[in-house]
């Protein structure tokens, strides 16, 4: 005799949410998750959620999603570890986004400085181009890329040159 379980079904996203939404529930990821298409989470507040998205769909803060029935789910940027480097003029900081560009590490760029994953080979590299690079906690939001893709995500090891 088979023994039934006593939870609820897995709650399924597919996709993005494009209507008026009366009331919205959200989801607070990490750039590790919001940059994969397939995976299990819990919504903030309560209850487990599988994200089944087009392969290479990237997830942005504020983006948001519809649940198979219905609801309305905006993403949340979780606060996380991130090295940021800071240069003392724009051709340091553009020199920074052309070396960590060339090694495919995503970036957010902001007026002041570049953001990216810690990694203490590209922080030193940074350094010993004389950028000021220290970690904070904050919510990393990557450019999406060259070609407007929401995609494209891999991990490439630093190069050692």
């Amino acid at each position: 005799m088979a023994m039934q379980e006593d939870h609820e079904p897995l709650l399924r996203i597919t996709g993005r949410f494009d209507g008026e939404a009366t009331r919205e529930e959200t989801l607070t990821l990490p750039w590790s998750l919001r940059q994969r298409s397939r995976f299990r989470t819990q919504l903030d507040g309560g209850g487990e959620v599988g994200v089944f998205l087009s392969r290479g769909e990237v997830l942005m803060d504020g983006d948001r999603l519809e649940t198979e029935d219905g609801r309305c789910v905006r993403v949340v940027a979780a606060c996380e570890d991130v090295a940021v480097a800071r240069g003392c003029d724009a051709r340091e900081l553009a020199k920074a986004c052309y070396h960590l560009g060339n090694r495919h590490v995503p970036l957010e760029i902001a007026g002041d400085c570049v953001r990216f994953q810690p990694d203490h080979v590209l922080e030193d590299m940074l350094r010993d181009l004389g950028l000021a690079v220290r970690r904070e906690s904050t919510r990393f939001q990557p450019e999406p890329g060259a070609y407007g893709q929401r995609g494209h995500s891999h991990s490439h090891e630093p190069s050692h040159d």
